[in-house]
């Protein structure tokens, strides 16, 4: 089953489900900071600070799930992760000042363990891991089927901010929305035991065209590949391919800043708007969440295909494709913070979802593009530990300036934004220009 035409589908529909979890659960704290801050006296400092030692775990954690994603089973890896994480989730309902001891730990601490930590160590093993799974199963349908995991995230958080706010409803407090989430991405966890499969083996000769314009190189890569009975690469050495290729390096800044600007959106985009407008935190978090994924989603579908067939014939398609995509979207960034009524914010989100979508469609797929299949996870992985270290920064940064500046700080927060994204493209011009060439992996 697992080599046949239907298994590549079905692991990704099974992919997917896992995927929407995983970004449905991130988006779920933003989603619910209010009640949080309201019944748990946390402030906007205090919150920023939650949000970024969560992108801060999963960027110390890529350090070791990358390359033992590339020496382990990624079935396992997987399984595990989603289990691992749902069940901080669950602890969330019971979150609050605890007494161990004799000693009480305030509630910050208790919140930035399960939600910071915690959860931080569960998901870190699930970024590694998918995009060299799907890949290994499929080829000449890599950027459709990367896209439509990536839609996943798009209807994650797109439903998120409705389920949150029925489920808010239903359940009545914060806490059972987050046992809620928790007990059902546990039992999708417990069936991946049996549904889920690991691929047999990886591409079993990647080739370059590094050191030649014209064709590739046999010579320039290992040819380890991963597969029971076969070597693998050692530890460091996709630490070494990686940081010995200007390209990867190049779509590692463009992803931090994508990472940058979405974790600032995930998690204050709601409350500026509550803040700003007026309006209700069901409808702040409906609206944020709902059109702007909406959009990405509709973007990433339309993205995979279009790159798919141009990719054949421009092989820089990718590369410049998210470059313009990072271009067009710094103003839309910029236009979030000033729009004067809440119809033109959410205006503005929903453009700035579909140039974010035209990025991410291609953000594992141009990785791959420079780096052979032996080497991915760990690749995945460093991307990881960069995006997250520095985007985790704009949660704390965008919480300090609201809180010392209020709905000023939101609005100047959405410009510098902006700025990442112009800084972003810049540097992934040195590629599309100068080295993408030269390191580019054949097929």
């Amino acid at each position: 089953m697992k080599n046949s035409g239907f298994y590549k589908w079905a692991l990704l529909a099974l992919l997917s489900g896992a995927f929407f979890f995983h970004q449905a659960d991130r988006a779920l704290f933003g989603l619910l900071t209010v009640p949080i801050q309201d019944e748990l006296g946390l402030s906007s400092v205090q919150i920023g600070w939650i949000n970024t030692v969560l992108s801060w775990t999963l960027a110390g954690m890529a350090f070791v799930a990358g390359p033992l994603a590339d020496r382990l089973s990624r079935k396992w890896l997987i399984t595990c992760s989603l289990i691992a994480w749902s069940l901080m989730t669950f602890m969330m309902g019971f979150v609050g000042d605890w007494t161990v001891f004799g000693f009480v730990i305030p509630a910050f601490f208790v919140v930035m363990f399960f939600r910071s930590i915690a959860t931080g160590v569960g998901e870190s093993f699930y970024g590694p891991c998918y995009p060299p799974l799907i890949a290994a199963f499929h080829k000449e349908t890599r950027s459709i089927a990367l896209s439509i995991h990536q839609g996943a995230l798009y209807v994650g958080l797109m439903t998120s901010g409705i389920l949150t706010a029925k489920m808010l409803g239903l359940l009545g407090t914060w806490r059972h929305v987050f046992m809620a989430f928790g007990a059902a991405g546990f039992a999708l966890g417990v069936s991946f035991i049996w549904l889920l499969k690991d691929v047999g083996a990886e591409t079993p000769r990647a080739r370059t065209h590094r050191g030649t314009a014209e064709g590739p190189s046999a010579d320039s890569v290992p040819r380890c590949v991963l597969a029971r009975g076969v070597d693998k690469p050692s530890f460091l050495a996709g630490f070494a391919y990686f940081f010995r290729t200007p390209s990867a390096i190049c779509a590692m800044v463009g992803f931090v800043a994508i990472v940058f600007v979405n974790n600032a959106y995930l998690f204050w985009a709601p409350k500026f708007m509550y803040e700003k407008f007026g309006t209700s935190v069901a409808t702040a978090g409906t609206q944020t969440m709902l059109y702007h994924h909406l959009f990405a989603f509709a973007a990433i579908m339309a993205g995979g295909v279009l790159t798919d067939v141009f990719v054949k014939k421009m092989p820089r398609f990718r590369l410049g494709f998210q470059i313009l995509a990072l271009l067009a979207g710094a103003p839309c960034l910029v236009a979030i913070g000033f729009m004067p009524s809440a119809a033109a914010m959410i205006a503005m989100t929903a453009a700035y979802g579909v140039l974010r979508g035209f990025f991410e469609v291609n953000t594992h797929a141009s990785l791959f593009d420079v780096i052979p299949a032996q080497y991915r996870s760990t690749a995945v992985g460093i991307f990881t530990v960069f995006a997250f270290f520095m985007g985790g920064l704009s949660g704390v940064l965008m919480g300090y300036l609201a809180q010392r500046y209020g709905v000023h700080g939101f609005e100047a927060g959405f410009a510098l934004m902006g700025g990442a994204y112009v800084l972003a493209a810049l540097v992934m011009m040195l590629s599309f220009f100068r080295t993408f060439a030269r390191d580019r992996i054949a097929e």
